[in-house]
């Protein structure tokens, strides 16, 4: 694995695309990274391979007067779930965040990206800002949970 070559960029557009999900949906950090264009010096395989890596690190570097502005509470993994231990207080404020706006709501602790999952922006959008259209999220016909 190798460092992003510009993490200040990446991270100002993680962040812009962040903000565009509206409250009650979420998005995938799969998803925000298919977004964003391979960035320059990455190798695309490598991209694919790391750039939901590289979006959880941009979230995660969040702080201070910027953690208001940006709902990073809306990002989640592949499978509807809280990426983050237990044991890590931002999980219990994630997990509450995303009660309160509706999309969490059962004892799986497990948002369902059938019905909460967001479609991305507009194409109008994603152009102004040089940005690819979304990975779909949503999935056709019934899915099925893992067992373990």
């Amino acid at each position: 694995m190798y460092a992003l070559p510009d993490p200040i960029r990446f991270n100002q557009t993680v962040y812009l695309i962040v903000r565009q999900i509206p409250a009650g949906q979420v998005a995938t950090y799969g998803q925000i990274a298919s977004m964003i264009p391979t960035p320059d010096g990455v190798d695309p395989a490598d991209y694919d391979n790391l750039g939901a890596r590289w979006v959880g690190e941009a979230l995660d570097a969040i702080s201070g007067p910027d953690e208001a502005a940006i709902p990073w509470q809306r990002v989640i993994n592949s499978r509807g779930g809280i990426s983050m231990s237990e044991q890590n207080p931002a999980a219990a404020l994630q997990r509450a965040r995303l009660r309160a706006e509706g999309s969490l709501h059962n004892d799986a602790e497990v948002v369902d990206l059938a019905v909460f999952g967001w479609g991305g922006p507009d194409a109008d959008w994603l152009r102004d800002h040089d940005l690819l259209p979304p990975r779909p999220i949503k999935r056709d016909g019934p899915t099925q949970l893992p067992l373990f």
